[in-house]
């Protein structure tokens, strides 16, 4: 169709910008990093201005470095961060032809890359065969047949005067296609071209394009464009003719003069390329099978490393141990450097060539988890079938393809699948995973019964967490002891997964506040790890974390980002988690259709896939619109339907953290009866938390619930977190306005007012402005908090630089560039009427405390 003219057309009018291009090689697809490898090393030198964890994934990739972390997430931030560093000053273009050839690795970390462009001076043109779908590309054109005109001119430009009725019919059957139009006019008689002897039935389509090309060269330059389809490396071709000729000195260059000057291939620097893919194809589909193999073979011995791998695996004539060997190799090293999506393609071809069926079956689960981390759930779910039809009694095996099972329900599938495969192991992991799926789904009598397993085990911060949850829950004095004795341990967690089931452990105490805390913990190293690929999950907490602390614009950020990855990793169930959360911002906003369609949209999964924990918080995000809104009746029937027993329903976390806000709607409703048998509940819920957040929000439930100001006063001097505070003293003034003491109410109405209107909580802020006016305050509104005009993204950014982070630390944590970072910054100064970094953290540093003022005191 033209479309690598098309893009030369691009390059031409690329001006002063810097020019990158690489093109696919079938040959090359099997190779992890080859076409990122051809891609970036004009601009290699760059490496240094990366972040770290970024600089050394990419470098791993690009083989500047013996190993690396693997981790995919880092190495696509890598390549955007390379790219627009590469960009200044005049901008990029990043040219790839041929992208359906592109080996999996390079295809994933540059399409990663491409869906986070934005302002960065970088634009990247992707050029594919119509028959080959590339996701998650945010604009794509088709290339159709030329014009008639255009498709004329094609043709007598090159042919001749051509019969009117022979170029419309060449059109029509053609399509207009240009390489067609020229290729097949190429081989009709003169007689045919002016339309007095009939065109052949059929046309020449496809590979007989270039068939009978093909079977006319010489047997030497037959062999030069065999060894050329099968390997891309013009020294290697070379030598690889030199062992195969026998003929007199001088037959391999006449052979390459042959087959250069037919047309079929062309020299480019040290590589030898066919004209289009399907001269290859021909060249593929006229050789005998005994031809590639032996091709194959020879190339085999003068290639290393991956190549050399998958030439073994092409001469292989049967089964073979020693080539899957090689493959397996070359898959780890794949892996290493975050290329899971090749190291899932060699493990697959390499099951394929292992005799023994125990082996077989190792190295199909070993692709699984590669196909699974590089975001191919369907092909995971597949090899492991597959895997364990020939585990035999290896008990070990099974149970480890069990486990790999579970994880992948839990996160993709039905996550009470998930309890029930999880829940047949013994290990440690196995149980807390298991009790990690029993609480996605809300199994209560699950989660008991597997701390009971899990007691065998010797002590330790995951066993006295999985021990102590499970006790918890059963009413077990021991359990919250073990809880407390597991979070002492906090501070020396490294990994994220330990965080998030820190984050658990605090839940189970019913301390809100210190969950929220350990879950941010757990975004943060997840973000400098990547987590192999469980990124999405850990922001499904963080995002949490951020909303629960009152920063909705962050969570916002956070959950937007976490839905991108979830949706690219294929984890449909954290793609749902962060859609509720969404639903929830949304309801704190007054946003009332949105909540709705995006809880819908969270519903539609975690109901069928038994994802109570999701399905509840969408639940109450639909509470919490009516709630936000004012509408307490409505309200309270969604907070008594989501703590009912039911399928979807009665998840104890959803729950406990929501009575409060049941307590708040049932004594708007007018029922004072549930609002004090919520409280009860609460109370028991909370019993063994001591945080002050805590111990405020259960002051805040005795006073809506026993109408007692004093534990509104005592809730108001506990608060730590700002909005939780607001909510508070929006609750008090409401109650002292309608006492007729507007004077005492003002100031608590007036202090929620403002962290309302600077958290973007629209009906809060509305409702608190109503109720100042009505107390006799006609003032102004507040004033706009310094840091409202600024983006969710940019929020954050500005949340970083007052911890103190540099543009390259906060371009790891955020997946960006350091000058996208900077690009940012030089955005925020401007809207802030500020010039410096230090400036910014002391207007953020100014806002914080603002936000929890002498009002709230």
């Amino acid at each position: 169709m033209g479309k690598t003219a098309l893009l030369d057309a691009a390059v031409a009018r690329s001006g002063t910008m810097r020019v990158l291009r690489t093109c696919g090689a079938e040959s090359e697809s099997d190779l992890a990093f080859a076409a990122l490898h051809q891609l970036l090393r004009p601009v290699a030198g760059l490496l240094d201005a990366l972040p770290g964890p970024q600089r050394n994934a990419l470098r791993a990739a690009l083989g500047h470095a013996a190993d690396g972390t693997g981790e995919r997430f880092l190495l696509g931030a890598g390549v955007l961060s390379l790219l627009v560093e590469a960009a200044t000053p005049e901008g990029l273009i990043c040219v790839v032809d041929d992208f359906q050839w592109i080996d999996r690795a390079s295809a994933d970390a540059l399409l990663f890359a491409a869906r986070r462009l934005g302002t960065e001076q970088v634009a990247m043109l992707l050029a594919v065969r119509g028959d080959t779908p590339v996701k998650g590309v945010p604009s794509t054109v088709d290339v159709g047949g030329l014009p008639e005109d255009a498709a004329i001119k094609l043709l007598e430009s090159r042919h001749g005067l051509l019969a009117a009725s022979v170029k419309r019919e060449l059109i029509t059957l053609t399509g207009a296609n240009p390489l067609a139009l020229d290729e097949i006019a190429a081989r009709l008689t003169p007689a045919q071209l002016t339309g007095r002897a009939p065109l052949p039935e059929p046309l020449p389509g496809g590979t007989r394009l270039f068939g009978d090309q093909v079977t006319g060269l010489s047997a030497p330059a037959r062999l030069v464009a065999l060894l050329a389809a099968a390997e891309t490396d013009l020294e290697v071709v070379l030598r690889a003719a030199e062992r195969l000729m026998n003929g007199p000195a001088g037959a391999e260059a006449a052979a390459f003069t042959e087959l250069e000057e037919s047309g079929l291939t062309q020299l480019s620097g040290n590589s030898m390329r066919f004209r289009h893919p399907l001269m290859r194809s021909a060249v593929h589909e006229t050789a005998a099978p005994a031809e590639l193999r032996s091709v194959h073979a020879v190339l085999a011995e003068l290639t290393t490393g991956d190549r050399r791998a998958w030439h073994l695996a092409g001469a292989a004539l049967g089964r073979s141990e020693p080539v899957a060997v090689a493959l397996t190799e070359a898959a780890e090293q794949a892996r290493k450097r975050g290329g899971y999506g090749a190291a899932a393609t060699a493990l697959t071809r390499a099951a394929e060539l292992t005799p023994e069926p125990h082996a077989r079956a190792v190295r199909l689960k070993d692709a699984a988890v590669a196909a699974w981390l590089a975001g191919r759930p369907g092909q995971a779910e597949s090899l492991l079938a597959e895997a364990r039809e020939g585990t035999g009694e290896d008990s070990t095996l099974s149970m480890e393809i069990a486990q790999l099972r579970g994880r992948f329900e839990l996160n993709a599938g039905n996550a009470a699948e998930a309890v029930r495969i999880l829940a047949s192991g013994d290990s440690l992991d196995m149980l807390a995973d298991a009790v990690e799926a029993a609480s996605h789904v809300g199994d209560t009598a699950a989660i008991i019964e597997l701390g009971r397993r899990a007691a065998s085990h010797p002590e330790g911060f995951l066993r006295d967490t999985v021990v102590g949850i499970g006790l918890t829950l059963n009413g077990d004095a021991a359990g919250p002891a073990l809880l407390k004795r597991a979070l002492t341990r906090a501070d020396d967690l490294e990994d994220a997964a330990g965080h998030l089931w820190a984050t658990a452990a605090a839940s189970a105490l019913g301390e809100s506040g210190l969950a929220a805390e350990m879950a941010e913990r757990a975004g943060r190293v997840g973000r400098v790890s990547g987590m192999a690929g469980q990124l999405p999950v850990v922001l499904e907490f963080a995002a949490t974390a951020e909303r629960l602390a009152g920063q909705l614009a962050r969570s916002q950020a956070v959950s937007e980002e976490g839905l991108a990855l979830a949706r690219e990793a294929g984890y449909e169930n954290t793609a749902a988690a962060h859609l509720a959360n969404l639903a929830v911002l949304a309801a704190l906003r007054g946003e009332e259709e949105l909540c709705e369609r995006q809880a819908r949209q969270a519903l539609a999964i975690a109901l069928p896939h038994r994802v109570g924990l999701c399905a509840g918080v969408a639940a109450y995000a639909l509470a919490m619109r009516e709630l936000c809104l004012g509408r307490h009746a409505p309200a309270h029937e969604r907070f008594r339907a989501i703590a009912a027993a039911g399928p979807g329903a009665g998840h104890r976390t959803v729950t406990w953290r929501t009575l409060p806000d049941r307590i708040e709607a049932a004594v708007g409703a007018g029922d004072t009866a549930d609002a004090r048998t919520a409280l009860s509940t609460y109370e028991r819920s909370t019993e063994h938390a001591a945080t002050p957040e805590s111990r405020a929000l259960l002051a805040r439930c005795r006073g809506l619930a026993e109408s007692s100001e004093e534990a509104f006063g005592e809730a108001l001097r506990l608060h730590t977190n700002p909005f939780e505070a607001a909510r508070t003293a929006l609750l008090l003034g409401e109650r002292l306005r309608r006492a007729q003491r507007p004077g005492q109410a003002r100031a608590h109405l007036r202090t929620a007012w403002e962290v309302f209107e600077q958290a973007g909580a629209r009906p809060w802020a509305r409702r608190a402005q109503q109720e100042l006016r009505a107390a006799g305050e006609n003032a102004s509104p507040p004033t706009t908090g310094v840091l409202d005009a600024l983006t969710p993204q940019e929020l954050r950014i500005a949340g970083l630089v007052a911890d103190g982070l540099s543009s390259k630390q906060i371009a790891a944590r955020l997946f960006l560039s350091p000058r996208t970072v900077e690009y940012h910054l030089y955005k925020i100064y401007p809207k802030l009427g500020i010039g410096s970094r230090t400036d910014l953290a002391r207007l953020v540093v100014l806002q914080k405390a603002q936000a929890f003022g002498d009002g709230m005191l």
